[in-house]
């Protein structure tokens, strides 16, 4: 029989298990009754489950930390509550606290945003008819005929290739 699991802030025997699968990762916390009601688990508006994924969110000598907003006056508390922030100025002032938090949940703590995939080809296929057409352009003023028509034979294929898609549909 196996043995019962402790709490992961003190001792006494877990009867609380939350477990939350973030990049096909399982992280589980085990808290007693008490640590779950101290820390508003069973009260869903005062509850965050990154902060108690996070290891330092566990410890409660780090929930303590007086940090303050300058412009808004929000506090940890206030995050913990409302789980948004006031300003634009909290992200800055609680970065110490978010940072590891979005590190855990997502693949690093910078947004580099997402372009769809047809966009970008869409993209890629006008920059580089651009170019060519600017080339093409300079070989005609510069008299290089040769490149002129290399240039005007791969802007009339791009063209074919990006008019095929639309009357396949």
């Amino acid at each position: 029989m196996a043995s019962p699991l402790k709490c992961d802030l003190c001792s006494n025997q877990a009867t609380v298990h939350l477990t939350q699968i973030v990049n096909n990762k399982v992280h589980k916390v085990d808290l007693c009754e008490s640590c779950a009601q101290a820390k508003g688990v069973t009260d869903p508006n005062g509850f965050s489950l990154a902060d108690l994924l996070h290891k330092d969110a566990l410890n409660p000598e780090n929930l303590t930390t007086a940090a303050r907003c300058e412009q808004c006056g929000f506090t940890q508390a206030d995050f913990k509550k409302q789980g948004r922030f006031g300003c634009p100025q909290c992200y800055a002032t609680f970065s110490s606290l978010i940072e590891p938090m979005l590190d855990n949940m997502h693949k690093g703590t910078a947004h580099t945003g997402k372009v769809p995939q047809k966009s970008l080809e869409r993209k890629t296929l006008h920059d580089r008819l651009t170019e060519l057409e600017s080339s093409l352009g300079q070989a005609v003023k510069t008299e290089r005929f040769e490149d002129a028509a290399r240039y005007r034979d791969e802007i009339s294929q791009l063209k074919q290739a990006v008019e095929q898609p639309k009357s396949a549909c």
